[in-house]
């Protein structure tokens, strides 16, 4: 582990041998003590420990402040805010103490010697840089510690902005309970409450991976390269078995599969300020996602972010405007071999606003090749899964499962829902993934989904011959030659 490479850690945090300040560890103490009773004092308690971290007042939202103390004073429920104050809090200043023995067992004992010759592969807490396929392991009560950081403000931002990561603090979200104040930030902030009760009065004991993968666009010889528009035109690979789900959500799929987070090409988008569409609340449910957001610069046209054992803490219902927490929710998902939990979330990004770009062929090729790098089962690619395989893991690795997936990129985003329906289908069956469900979330214009797939499952199309009607309708579409959707065009042939 490279010490300079960890300027987003709290001061003393980000070094080879990792300590707090004596002053932060004096207030630490203080939340530890129970003295903390109210949003109040909380608020105060914030402050001094930004001050021991010499973090300047300019860098948290004027508001968060008056936010704490509004979420907990007034929002709260006096008797759920004694209890948070006289059993969380402490819990959660005991942690953050222990922060840094965590996350040097973290840099000393989670990378791997690949082939016994002392060369270590990193799997440690690092920036996981675009264009450099790596993985992070991360327990999930360093998680837990790092989201603690993150509630009391404690992540400098200067250094995120330099290395272009998102900012970890809850300070916005919490600022719009006094001057952007709506019910969404409200029960966003239920969910993130309700993980730290849990955790508090249950530390989990897994473990969680974020991994970056990446589709070179040169030739080496370890990884599958950026497909062209011949790769796909040419395929043979069978069309994978096609799920159309009319009701539930990604999230609540039975079958083992990889879901897809519609991300932002900045992991978990605007969870921590005013989002709370599908990545938004994903995020919320799941908060151990959040920590993924410090150490991931924003994904290219040829990346996607896969994590794998994150919990799910919270129910919740509605959504965007309509959102709310519900409750507890307990995750009784299997865990694999190496201590994950079977819950592997793929982040893709699609095109935003394309328009009657999104028709382009190079649109098109470039959608399908995002899905595609989300998709892929890398195993025979990327090293530190060859060690898996070699040490008889390969059910930990996540092959031989679907996809469970909808309408990504489309509402706020503008993609054509039918278009987006053929991409993921095509480059789940490409990646040779055993099937696709696929989530409608009520959309009108998918309500015969099924009949439509059947028929064009019964062509036998390969890849290759389904690609290839997608882009003469593009090309058509993109001429204003057709004004149907390319279900419809698509069984008019």
């Amino acid at each position: 582990m490279d010490a300079r490479d960890l300027p987003y850690l709290p001061t003393g945090l980000g070094s080879l041998s990792p300590s707090w300040p004596m002053e932060t560890v004096k207030e630490l103490k203080e939340l530890q003590s129970g003295r903390v009773n109210s949003g109040h004092d909380l608020a105060l308690a914030i402050a001094r420990l930004r001050n021991s971290l010499s973090l300047t007042s300019n860098t948290i939202a004027h508001a968060a402040y008056n936010g704490y103390v509004c979420f907990f004073d007034q929002i709260m429920p006096k008797e759920e805010s004694r209890k948070w104050f006289q059993q969380v809090v402490p819990t959660l200043g005991n942690l953050l103490l222990r922060l840094p023995s965590l996350l040097e067992t973290n840099f000393q004992n989670a990378d791997m010697d690949v082939h016994g010759d002392g060369v270590m592969l990193a799997t440690s807490l690092r920036i996981l840089h675009p264009q450099q396929p790596g993985i992070v392991f991360l327990t999930q009560e360093l998680i837990a510690a790092l989201l603690a950081c993150s509630l009391f403000c404690l992540f400098p931002v200067d250094e995120t902005c330099v290395i272009d990561l998102q900012k970890m603090n809850f300070d916005k979200l919490f600022a719009s309970m006094t001057y952007d104040y709506t019910r969404i930030q409200e029960h966003k902030i239920w969910c993130i409450i309700h993980y730290f009760q849990r955790i508090s009065s249950d530390m989990p004991k897994g473990i969680v991976s974020f991994e970056r993968k990446v589709l070179p666009f040169e030739n080496d010889s370890i990884h599958i390269t950026y497909p062209d528009a011949n790769f796909w035109s040419t395929s043979v690979i069978p069309l994978c078995k096609f799920e159309v789900h009319y009701s539930g959500g990604i999230e609540d799929q039975s079958n083992e599969a990889v879901e897809v987070d519609f991300a932002d090409p900045y992991l978990g988008g605007i969870v921590l300020t005013s989002g709370c569409l599908q990545e938004e609340i994903r995020f919320v449910i799941n908060p151990e996602l959040i920590a993924g957001m410090l150490f991931f610069p924003p994904m290219a046209n040829n990346e996607a972010i896969e994590i794998v054992g994150v919990e799910r803490f919270s129910r919740y219902t509605g959504y965007s405007s309509s959102f709310r927490f519900s409750g507890d929710y307990v995750d009784e998902r299997d865990v694999d071999i190496l201590g994950r939990r079977k819950t592997r979330i793929v982040a893709i990004d699609a095109l935003c606003c394309p328009g009657t770009r999104q028709y382009t062929e190079n649109s098109v090729l470039r959608e399908i090749n995002k899905a595609f790098c989300g998709f892929l089962f890398q195993c025979k690619y990327v090293l530190y899964q060859k060690v898996l395989l070699e040490n008889g893991c390969s059910s930990a690795l996540g092959n031989n499962v679907g996809v469970a997936t909808g309408n990504w990129g489309c509402g706020v985003f503008g993609g054509d829902p039918e278009i987006k329906i053929i991409i993921q289908w095509l480059a789940a069956s490409q990646a040779q993934r055993p099937f696709i469900a696929y989530y409608t979330f009520g959309l009108e214009a998918l309500k015969n989904l099924d009949k439509v797939v059947h028929w064009i499952s019964s062509q036998n199309w390969m890849v290759g011959d389904l690609w290839k009607e997608l882009i003469e309708y593009s090309r058509m579409k993109l001429k204003g030659e057709i004004n149907v959707g390319f279900l419809g065009w698509l069984q008019r042939r």
